[in-house]
């Protein structure tokens, strides 16, 4: 009986929420926290008219907060469901690709669009589909730790980065070119999606890391 009890409290503690095409980038601020977040849910995406893909996902490489968004760190409190960062209150896009030693990373920018602040915390799932939503490959996987927790006040950003490899790199094919994003926030049941800039993915590799703060390119 104690031990179903503690399953069942577990499940109702992990959280958070999402982002679109911000102007700037503002400052955040990341607390440390426990276990990630894993996305759940099936929801009609917010725009694009896409379907929705049949699983989620997350995980990859990093990538540091850049120009005047910077993150302060500190101990993390509990972070309660009204609290969270959802795709209503969020922007999300798509930044410019960073390419070096063979490996591809693009970063997934959130940022709060909404009159008060909220949370992110953990890996948002990731897929890559088409404009009449059939997928494109799998779901990111996830790649690296859980992160801390990070509040975002209106108008900042977080960001998560997405990892794949150039061709040739291996002998797995290459992915057909992708047109949207879609994006699970963590937490959320409610799905995002934005432009792919043309992401294609290569070696296998797609993976996703958890949300960070600050937003890069």
């Amino acid at each position: 009986m104690i031990a179903v009890a503690a399953l069942a409290l577990t499940a109702c503690q992990d959280g958070p929420g999402a982002a679109s095409r911000p102007s700037s980038a503002a400052p955040a601020t990341q607390q440390q926290s426990g276990s990630g977040v894993q996305p759940t849910g099936a929801e009609q995406p917010s725009s694009a008219g896409a379907t929705r893909p049949s699983a989620n996902a997350a995980a990859s490489t990093g990538g540091k907060p850049s120009g005047s968004a910077h993150a302060t760190e500190s101990h993390a409190s509990a972070m309660t469901a009204s609290d969270r960062c959802t795709a209503a209150n969020m922007s999300l896009r798509l930044g410019a690709s960073d390419i070096g030693a063979g490996n591809i990373h693009y970063p997934l920018v959130f940022t709060n669009k909404g009159k008060k602040s909220c949370t992110l915390r953990g890996f948002p799932g990731v897929s890559l589909i088409l404009r009449d939503g059939s997928p494109v490959g799998k779901p990111a996987t996830r790649e690296g730790g859980t992160g801390g927790l990070v509040r975002l006040q209106p108008g900042q950003s977080a960001h998560a980065v997405l990892h794949t490899v150039n061709e040739g790199v291996s002998d797995t094919p290459c992915w057909a070119d992708s047109q949207i994003v879609y994006v699970y926030p963590p937490g959320s049941k409610e799905s995002m999606t934005t432009g792919s800039r043309g992401l294609r993915v290569c070696g296998g590799r797609f993976d996703v890391t958890a949300v960070q703060a600050g937003a890069l390119g």
